[in-house]
């Protein structure tokens, strides 16, 4: 599912809103998806990968 910055998970509501966008990126580029995995999965991948993304920027 295609989210964006005013429709995401609940899941992705208290994160600082750099990683959120971040998330919400990764999560739309439906690699993980095409990998495989599950929606609630992926979204879990996303956030993960997002907040080690901003930790380096």
């Amino acid at each position: 599912m295609p989210w964006n910055k005013n429709d995401y998970p609940d899941s992705m509501k208290n994160l600082d809103k750099d990683v959120r966008e971040k998330a919400i990126e990764i999560a739309n580029a439906n690699a993980l998806l095409n990998e495989g995995y599950k929606d609630g999965k992926a979204i879990l991948i996303a956030i993960d990968r997002a907040k080690m993304a901003v930790k380096k920027d």
